[in-house]
């Protein structure tokens, strides 16, 4: 009896620590420093910034988001810069923002301000989803 007991609370513990590694959600709080109640977010997503269009987004798993165009937008474009090849290309990135709904039903649901950015990655260079239009 004590072995059977033993058995299913082995078995218990080790399905209770199963991970499947989905994440359903944008924010990401990467230490507790970032957990302060200041009604900012922290966002990882893919950043792009049309200069032409004068027009930035950030592409999260489930959500895109407008981004305000601001001196915090165009410092994270200068140091984004390093890790395109083309200038259509996205970038992974970590920020601290400000989210607000948009007042324009033409635009994005929600735009977000940038109040800091925490982290800049290079693009992953297996994924291979872009699509090219030529003349």
């Amino acid at each position: 009896m004590k072995r059977i007991i033993i058995l299913l609370l082995i078995v218990s513990g080790i399905t209770s620590c199963k991970n499947d590694g989905k994440t359903d959600t944008d924010q990401v709080n990467t230490s507790n420093s970032y957990d302060q109640n200041d009604g900012l977010i922290t966002l990882r997503g893919d950043f792009i910034y049309d200069e032409n269009q004068n027009a930035a987004v950030i592409q999260t798993a489930s959500s895109i988001y407008g981004v305000v165009i601001d001196d915090n937008m165009k410092a994270l474009n200068e140091k984004v810069k390093a890790y395109k090849k083309e200038s259509t290309d996205m970038v992974p990135v970590t920020v601290r923002a400000k989210r607000f709904e948009s007042n324009d039903e033409n635009t994005w649901e929600f735009f977000i301000e940038i109040k800091e950015t925490i982290k800049i990655e290079a693009p992953d260079p297996t994924k291979n989803d872009i699509i090219k239009v030529e003349n």
